[in-house]
């Protein structure tokens, strides 16, 4: 059975929620339906919606961009409307891009853990919108990697950021129409929000799972399989190994010019870490970390999702690289003018680097998040839209 998400729902029976209504639509290349048209063009052409403006996230409307690319404002081809950045000049929509709209439409693809900007591009939206007296509504969409699993540090307030924007784990186990329902009451947005759900979608489902088709969310997750990995391997963006941008299998491709592949390779299969094998492999990035250049690494290949552990995974592999190549490996410096490191900003405290560098057992570190998990845990069902 086909989940029928959101953008589908809405228009089929509950177009009324705009009747009147001047509407702006947050979306990106991976906001469709079913049949892969995208909302913007679905909402423009309805007869009942008021579409007068578009938003765009990190990599654009029409996903362009790549990661970290500022996106800025213009006109649409397609439907000729304004597309305001919020991944520009500004991440929040102003005063002056939400005159004229009554309510803004969120519909974005999201990636299921807490360091994917659309995340903090929601909470923007849904404060923008309690500050100016807007209404939001959320059509959601499946969390791409489920929703039971949840994993990692919840994040210290210390270190909030963009890509750390509330105090929730790496890997949150949401929609992001339940998040949206989380931010605005835990969290005191208190937004006039409505969430459209989705017909049929269950916790445990993955996203191949949904019969939907896949578009990747954004440029460097072009797969299901990027996208398994990706709550670990996205810290390795915070050191100085290639997290595989530029590669066929980006994020689950990780090297550098001065790893060898098969020693890697056999001291991290020797830990038996589960659901996961690692091969030997050689890459040449075209883009990011050490482009142009020959790298030596692993591909994490998961065997078992269910069982597999993105962040604990990655840890042992961060872990395993410091002790065999201790002179070469090190820990990106600051992005920016506050002074954390982006691992510190995307692992959610100082925890992780410190425990790290101490040379302590990851197990011990995972231990240490157990009953933060547990009380994120016992917070999210109360938000829950779906069960199995």
């Amino acid at each position: 059975m086909m989940v029928t998400p959101g953008i589908t729902v809405f228009l089929r029976e509950q177009p009324d929620l705009v009747a009147g209504q001047r509407v702006g639509l947050v979306a990106s290349a991976a906001s469709i339906d079913e049949n892969l048209t995208g909302s913007a063009d679905l909402l423009h052409a309805h007869p009942d919606v008021q579409l007068v403006a578009l938003f765009g996230p990190e990599h654009g409307l029409r996903g362009s961009a790549q990661a970290g690319d500022h996106v800025s404002t213009y006109t649409d081809p397609r439907t000729g409307l304004p597309v305001y950045s919020l991944y520009g000049e500004t991440q929040r929509p102003t005063a002056a891009m939400l005159e004229g709209i009554d309510t803004l439409i969120y519909d974005l693809q999201d990636g299921g853990v807490r360091f994917y900007t659309y995340l903090a591009t929601l909470i923007n939206v849904m404060s923008a919108a309690a500050e100016y007296g807007r209404r939001v509504i959320v059509l959601d969409r499946p969390n791409p990697i489920a929703g039971r699993i949840i994993e990692g540090l919840v994040l210290d307030p210390a270190y909030t950021s963009f890509v750390g924007p509330v105090e929730i784990p790496i890997r949150h186990g949401l929609t992001a129409g339940e998040m949206a329902r989380l931010c605005n009451e835990a969290f005191d947005i208190g937004c006039d929000l409505t969430v459209v759900p989705m017909r049929g979608w269950r916790r445990s489902m993955w996203f191949d799972d949904t019969g939907l088709p896949f578009v990747p969310p954004s440029p460097n997750l072009p797969t299901l399989s990027a996208l398994q990995v990706y709550p670990g391997t996205c810290l390795i963006e915070g050191s100085n190994l290639s997290e595989g941008r530029g590669t066929t299998k980006p994020f689950e491709y990780i090297g550098a010019p001065w790893i060898d592949a098969e020693t890697l390779a056999d001291d991290l299969n020797s830990l038996d870490l589960p659901g996961v094998r690692f091969r030997p492999v050689y890459f040449t990035p075209t883009i990011s970390k050490y482009q142009g250049e020959l790298c030596g690494g692993v591909h994490m290949y998961v065997r078992d999702r269910e069982v597999f552990r993105p962040v604990e995974t990655t840890l042992h592999l961060i872990a395993r690289v410091r002790s065999l190549w201790p002179a070469e490996f090190s820990w990106r410096g600051p992005w920016s003018e506050s002074g954390q490191r982006p691992i510190d900003l995307l692992s959610g405290g100082a925890q992780v680097r410190e425990h790290l560098d101490a040379g302590r057992p990851v197990s011990e570190l995972v231990a240490s998040w157990q009953a933060g998990l547990e009380a994120f845990d016992r917070l999210r069902e109360g938000y829950f839209l779906y069960h199995d």
